[in-house]
């Protein structure tokens, strides 16, 4: 993997991004964003409301239900000085989000913090209001982490009170850093997809933010079907590719949650268009494919955790999807499951053979980001076309930017 992975310069991977085309807000309305549709080399354009037409028929299209939590915690010492909370990720009593959301009194959370260098000793304290009660909402430094994230207290009175509703009340939208603005009211609604459904993203999976329910219901008349992963998106997404080569980057890691009926579903329609809404959702369709490998060569034990080379240490003529995705299924009914979890560090990288997904639908990402390699593991070399056509063409990019349709180029090796 090393030799792949090391001819890899993410210097081929830059593009200059003016500022003045990162967008600062959303579209008016969600479906009137723009869409580039990239296909065999040809680029067309057209508005997202628009996207049925450029779809393959009966396509399915598979999208990522996170729900953005509001993760950003003000708090400002006796002083003034303000301290703002990230939180990232639980840690204690409880590491799986859904049930850290249920904890009441207290709980650790991984936490970025700003300012740190002003909070050196003591308790925060902050003073909210639910609709049922006054809470005093705490928090300390338990342990200061290598990443540079700390593991972060936080206690409430009265303790009845879970943390969901705390931070329901205490906390505001994580807008991306590259948004250089303040939330505002309409971030509640519009960095949020309209079929978010399982708390626990800190950033939301843009390519679902076109959508509306509108959109939805004309796709599903046009005969496309639906499916939904969860994968919740954390703050390792906005992390640039910092080493010469992708051989020395560390993907970061994030949990999936994936339903046998729709591992099913995507099963029943594999060899037909399987459409991911999304890089995490692209990210975890791959990954099922993976696990269902492992399966397959015995590793029921570890079958859940798949890591960022993985996929590239295999030989060249594997099982298809139809026979890995069985395996799954089969292993999921043995031991009367209804959903998996699992972890995933899966990098999709240009060189990656996709199993699963035959096209893309996600926004403009970050010059010298994993992201970018995703699309370019898509696209082929002609993403930097497409980037290119965008870019002078005066496309919005990033997180509330707008939306591109990805088909691989002709013939790819599956």
């Amino acid at each position: 993997m090393k030799r792949q992975s090391s001819t890899i310069y993410i210097k081929d991977y830059d593009y200059v991004l003016p500022a003045g085309q990162i967008a600062q807000f959303p579209p008016e309305t969600r479906e009137e964003s723009r869409l580039l549709i990239y296909s065999g080399g040809n680029i067309e354009q057209d508005i997202f409301s628009g996207l049925g037409e450029h779809l393959p028929e009966k396509s399915l299209l598979v999208f990522n239900d996170t729900k953005v939590i509001r993760a950003r915690i003000i708090f400002h010492k006796p002083s003034g000085t303000r301290i703002e909370i990230f939180c990232l990720e639980p840690v204690s009593p409880a590491a799986e989000v859904q049930e850290a959301f249920l904890q009441q009194g207290s709980c650790v959370w991984k936490c970025l913090v700003g300012n740190m260098k002003r909070w050196k000793t003591g308790m925060l304290v902050k003073q909210i209001r639910t609709d049922t009660a006054a809470v005093d909402l705490m928090a300390g430094v338990l342990q200061h982490n290598n990443d540079g994230s700390f593991n972060i207290e936080f206690k409430w009175d009265p303790p009845g009170l879970i943390f969901a509703e705390v931070l329901e009340h205490a906390g505001l939208v994580p807008l991306p850093p590259y948004i250089e603005r303040e939330t505002d009211p309409d971030d509640e609604s519009r960095y949020q997809t309209v079929y978010a459904e399982k708390d626990g993203s800190v950033a939301a999976p843009t390519a679902g933010l076109h959508f509306t329910q509108d959109l939805l219901a004309q796709l599903g008349e046009a005969g496309h079907k639906f499916a939904k992963v969860t994968l919740h998106v954390g703050v390792g997404t906005f992390r640039p590719v910092t080493s010469e080569t992708i051989a020395d980057h560390e993907m970061h890691g994030e949990k999936i949650v994936v339903s046998k009926a729709t591992i099913e579903k995507i099963l029943a329609h594999c060899g037909k268009p399987v459409i991911a809404v999304g890089t995490t959702s692209a990210r975890t369709i791959e990954t099922l494919y993976w696990i269902g490998l492992k399966i397959l060569a015995g590793d029921t034990q570890n079958c859940f955790s798949i890591g960022q080379w993985e996929p590239y240490q295999n030989p060249a003529t594997l099982p298809g999807a139809t026979i890995a995705l069985d395996a799954l299924v089969k292993l999921m009914k043995k031991r009367s499951l209804d959903e998996i979890h699992a972890l995933t560090h899966l990098l999709i990288m240009p060189g990656y053979s996709f199993r699963i997904v035959t096209a893309l639908i996600t926004n403009f990402h970050m010059p010298k980001s994993t992201l970018l390699l995703l699309v370019a593991a898509m696209a082929g070399p002609g993403w930097r076309d497409a980037y290119q056509f965008a870019l002078h063409g005066g496309f919005r990019f990033l997180s509330y930017g707008d939306a591109c349709l990805f088909f691989p180029p002709p013939d790819p090796i599956r």
